[in-house]
């Protein structure tokens, strides 16, 4: 069970909070009051909705708040690579327009 869930987050954040909310509800209903705030956090902070879960259980403290920084940097990190390879395709798009 644990080889699956960490193949499903390596193949994507998102992919990693739909099977674990199906294998497993009542965790997740532990970590959040309503569904709102997972939906939110899958659609646009998928990594810190993840690590959430896995920490939150119960309040944040102490070494917590450090993993939760992480994971807030790696959902920058993706929205930022995104933006700069788009940016960079377009460049390449108007070098080789012709």
């Amino acid at each position: 069970m644990c080889c699956l869930l960490s193949v499903i987050v390596f193949l994507g954040p998102r992919m990693g909070i739909l099977v674990w909310w199906l294998l497993d509800q009542q965790r997740w209903e532990r970590a959040f009051d309503s569904f709102a705030w997972p939906l939110l956090g899958f659609i646009f902070l998928p990594w810190t909705t993840l690590m959430y879960v896995v920490v939150g259980i119960g309040g944040l403290s102490g070494f917590d708040w450090i993993w939760m920084g992480i994971a807030v940097l790696m959902d920058l990190s993706s929205y930022s690579s995104n933006a700069y390879n788009r940016e960079r395709g377009m460049r390449y798009a108007t070098r080789y327009r012709g």
